[in-house]
């Protein structure tokens, strides 16, 4: 308010000096003009003083301010299949991934669950299906898995192939028991490029309530579960006795290759207790393969179940 007091002070010594200063003017003031422009005047100057004094903050000790913390999506390291994929494959590749380009020499990892006859076959094949490299290994069964590494040179004749590395395994009287591949892309030149193994850690094909050495009776055998196609060529299941012989068979078709449901059912005719390995298999007709044994197979998945009379 003293501050206001003295401006208006000001302003009217102001005023009246340069009234008396000024001999004439052009235009004479109306006699009460003089007072009434004094009051105006100052009441601008009061408006604009508090105005000029309001915009001022007051001083106050800032706040921290809060930051949200941010929220980031996790990546599964794996896509998501259907519920029920879950069980890990008898023959697991870790690396290289799928469709991983190959120099030689490199070096393959996998967890393998050895067949019973505890011998497994790896081969690196080429894109004519010749047999780049094969290791057969002997191998104690783990129902686990056990960590193994191969290494691999190779000689190709083109800048590049598509190749693909197969793994087999056999039970005690000879029959296939898992047979997984993998494709990969062979250089003869430049660098690798190694991808993650993805969902190929896991088997393609799931049963429900089947566990090994299942009984079935009353000459039928009902499965129903979902399976995750190699490719689009037909899935057979089989019912294959111990001498080799196949004794019941369907074939299953899939539109495209996304995890798919199925149910079937596979008659059988036995007298006794009998054994026999049921058996899931793809083949890939694509391949060029000279292999009298495992042709064109790409994958299999067996377990040994009993039929009863």
């Amino acid at each position: 308010m003293k501050r206001n007091l003295l401006l208006l002070a000001s302003l009217l010594t102001l005023v009246v000096g340069c009234s008396q200063s000024t001999s004439t003017a052009p235009t004479p003031f109306p006699p009460d003009y003089l007072p009434t422009a004094i009051v105006l005047t100052a009441q601008a100057i009061v408006a604009t003083s508090d105005a000029l004094t309001q915009s001022v903050p007051p001083t106050s000790t800032p706040q921290p301010t809060v930051t949200p913390e941010a929220v980031f999506d996790i990546p599964s390291p794996t896509p998501t299949f259907a519920p029920g994929f879950t069980e890990f494959a008898q023959i697991r590749f870790i690396s290289p991934g799928p469709m991983s380009s190959l120099t030689s020499p490199f070096n393959l990892q996998t967890i393998l669950v050895a067949g019973e006859s505890e011998v497994v076959q790896v081969d690196l094949l080429g894109e004519d299906g010749r047999v780049l490299q094969r290791v057969i290994k002997k191998l104690a069964r783990n129902p686990k898995g056990t960590f193994q590494r191969f290494e691999f040179s190779f000689e190709i004749r083109a800048v590049t192939e598509a190749g693909y590395i197969r793994i087999s395994t056999k039970d005690d009287v000879g029959r296939l028991q898992a047979v997984n591949t993998l494709p990969v892309l062979l250089y003869s030149i430049g660098s690798a490029q190694v991808t993650p193994p993805g969902n190929v850690i896991y088997e393609r094909v799931i049963v429900e309530g089947l566990k090994e050495q299942a009984n079935f009776y009353a000459g039928e055998v009902a499965l129903e579960g979902r399976i995750w196609p190699v490719n689009e060529q037909p899935v057979f299941v089989e019912l294959i006795t111990r001498e080799g012989k196949p004794i019941s068979s369907r074939v299953l078709n899939f539109n495209g290759i996304d995890t798919q449901p199925f149910a079937t059912t596979l008659p059988y005719k036995v007298s006794e207790p009998t054994a026999a390995r049921l058996t899931f298999r793809q083949e890939d007709p694509n391949r060029s393969v000279s292999d009298a044994e495992l042709g064109t197979l790409v994958y299999l998945y067996s377990i040994e179940v009993t039929l009863n009379p």
